[in-house]
């Protein structure tokens, strides 16, 4: 007598959420394929030519019969793993933390592996305890309070020129980026390759240098820059004179650091026949409150150090060219953070200086 397979029934009220599955466009294909599986079966459809038809095995096909046989359609839904079980536990996770906090008996900061070996751990678990906590004790950032005593004032002086500057003035950050070497390298520098990064050999020939004097429209963003053999008081009163021709009949307020130069008694006498020119000083130790440091940087990165120079000539021409195309397409930087938030941040860092020591 021939073996006759069980009737496969699905119930009314799952046949209208199994149809909804297999509509779903939100739901895991996983879900909708083994909702295909209970209609068909349902329909009267073998498992053998089930299983070719959704190009699956035989196996799975009867696997999520019997699922829902035994549990309805809580039987076709993914059950939670329980995953491996946990290797290290809260509390020697704390004592890493702990530890990286404080320096090894020798050196400087722990590596996973020097940490690894005195708590008993594998490198790679307490390379995952410091990702998740977001420890990297490899890395470090520089910082200095300033010890002006009059930090308060200047900063919101600047700060205020930042965020609400005068109607119809036009304020400037102006720095000079002094000597910078015109360095060349001593073989040809190797181009870009695909797989390969540009290369260029680690020493170079030294052919003079040049001081960048520059004047960053804190409102457009555009610069306006001359290179001069020396940063004196000389060169600094030659660039204001080129600012007064660039922008005649304007109310300028121009931001600078305490260097020497700026507060020259004729520089000085300067100001006093351009009333239209207000200096206003960030505070020592305190360049990061002058924007056109923030340039500075980027012509440095783009422009200057992967460069090769024969000549002071060359350098001061690749330095005008590149101020050229920055202004063709300027976009200001833009000072966001309010007096009060850096004076929060300054305050803390304080604290956290005088509990560690």
């Amino acid at each position: 007598m021939a073996y006759m397979a069980p009737e496969f029934t699905v119930k009314a009220a799952d046949r209208g959420a199994l149809e909804g599955w297999v509509r779903s466009p939100t739901l895991p294909q996983a879900w909708a394929l083994r909702a295909r599986i209970i209609l068909a079966s349902a329909a009267g459809e073998g498992p053998r030519a089930l299983a070719r038809r959704l190009e699956i095995s035989p196996n799975t096909v009867c696997y999520w019969r019997r699922r829902y046989r035994e549990e309805g359609l809580a039987g076709l839904k993914t059950r939670a793993r329980s995953g491996r079980p946990r290797e290290v536990s809260e509390a020697k996770e704390r004592a890493v933390i702990a530890a990286t906090m404080r320096p090894p008996p020798a050196g400087t900061h722990w590596s996973t592996r020097r940490l690894a070996r005195k708590v008993g751990l594998s490198h790679m678990a307490v390379q995952r305890i410091w990702k998740k906590h977001g420890l990297q004790p490899h890395r470090v950032e520089t910082f200095k309070v300033s010890r002006d005593p009059e930090f308060d004032r200047k900063m919101a002086d600047v700060v205020g020129l930042y965020l609400d500057p005068p109607e119809r003035a036009l304020v400037l950050c102006v720095d000079e980026k002094s000597q910078i070497q015109a360095l060349n390298r001593t073989q040809p520098i190797l181009p870009l390759r695909p797989g390969l990064p540009a290369r260029m050999t680690h020493d170079y020939q030294r052919n003079g240098t040049t001081s960048l004097f520059a004047a960053l429209e804190v409102a457009s963003g555009k610069v306006h820059g001359r290179c001069f053999s020396q940063h004196t008081h000389v060169e600094f009163l030659a660039f204001l004179d080129s600012i007064a021709k660039r922008y005649r009949r304007r109310e300028i307020h121009l931001i600078c650091d305490n260097y020497g130069t700026h507060k020259h008694p004729k520089v000085t006498e300067w100001l006093g026949a351009h009333p239209c020119f207000h200096l206003h000083f960030t505070p020592t130790s305190a360049s990061w409150l002058n924007l056109v440091e923030s340039w500075f940087s980027v012509l440095t990165r783009q422009a200057i150090r992967r460069g090769s120079f024969d000549s002071v000539r060359r350098l001061e021409r690749a330095i005008t060219k590149y101020i050229a195309d920055w202004n063709e397409h300027a976009e200001p930087f833009r000072w966001t953070t309010p007096v009060r938030e850096i004076r929060r941040k300054i305050r803390r860092v304080k604290a956290i200086s005088v509990t560690e020591h």
